[in-house]
């Protein structure tokens, strides 16, 4: 009789452990593993935000750089800021975004870094530069130091017409348009207001220039300070700010008259 307990016990601890083997092995087949899909060659992995939501902002941005280059090399602020927004896209196109190349210039005797993109023909060279103010300082060399653009220093600084045509005669641009569009441009914007910039030469019913600038996102008292030449007290000092906080369309003294 032992014998016989004995061995039901053993059957029942083995059919014990069976069950619970099996339901182990259960456990054990229901685990997933997540994999995620993998990425085609087609999958975008970065999204190039333009840093100018139009073209207004993209004048506020460079007013004060055009007006630098307008009092250090005799270009009109105007015909720097048309020529600009015409061939950057207001900031927006490819060169300016991947290159900091506003103004199209293509590689000619340039050493620096490039970029290749189709314009007349197929995958030309043009200049990339590691700041857009760069780009600005180039495009008054271009012309500053070339002979062919000589006769553009004839005219005033506030005849952005004679300008605006004497570029396209000197062969800036193949575009029969070009001179049409730049004056277009000045005068949508009015952006021959920042042509006058010597306060001895305005009349007495003009009032003087004073540089400002207007926030736009990503600007900050740092930034804008070094962009200027100006330091961050002397910024909060002009603007009688009591912190660094700035809001987007806020407009900044950066000179005072």
């Amino acid at each position: 009789m032992k014998k016989i307990v004995g061995l039901l016990l053993v059957c029942v601890v083995l059919s014990s452990c069976g069950a619970r083997n099996k339901a182990n092995q259960k456990k054990e087949v229901r685990v997933e593993v997540n994999i995620p899909p993998r990425e085609t060659p087609d999958t975008p992995t970065v999204v190039i935000k333009p840093i100018y939501n139009s073209t207004t902002e993209y004048i506020a941005f460079f007013k004060s750089v055009a007006i630098h280059e307008m009092k250090l090399y005799g270009i009109p602020a105007s015909i720097t800021l048309a020529q600009g927004i015409l061939e950057s896209g207001s900031g927006k196109g490819r060169l300016a975004r991947d290159a900091n190349n506003h103004f199209g210039i293509k590689c000619h005797d340039w050493t620096g870094q490039r970029v290749y993109h189709d314009d007349d023909r197929a995958q030309e060279c043009f200049r990339k530069y590691n700041d857009p103010n760069q780009s600005y300082r180039d495009h008054s060399l271009f012309l500053a130091k070339r002979k062919r653009y000589a006769n553009l220093f004839k005219y005033k600084p506030t005849d952005y017409k004679a300008w605006a045509r004497g570029l396209k005669k000197a062969g800036y641009a193949t575009d029969p348009k070009y001179p049409q569009k730049l004056i277009s441009l000045i005068e949508r914007y009015e952006l021959y207001q920042y042509d006058i910039f010597d306060k001895k030469s305005l009349s007495q019913n003009q009032q003087p220039y004073s540089e400002k600038h207007i926030v736009i996102k990503g600007d900050t008292l740092y930034s804008i300070s070094k962009r200027y030449g100006i330091s961050v007290e002397r910024l909060k000092t002009l603007n009688k700010l009591n912190s660094n906080a700035l809001s987007i369309g806020q407009t900044l003294i950066i000179t005072s008259n």
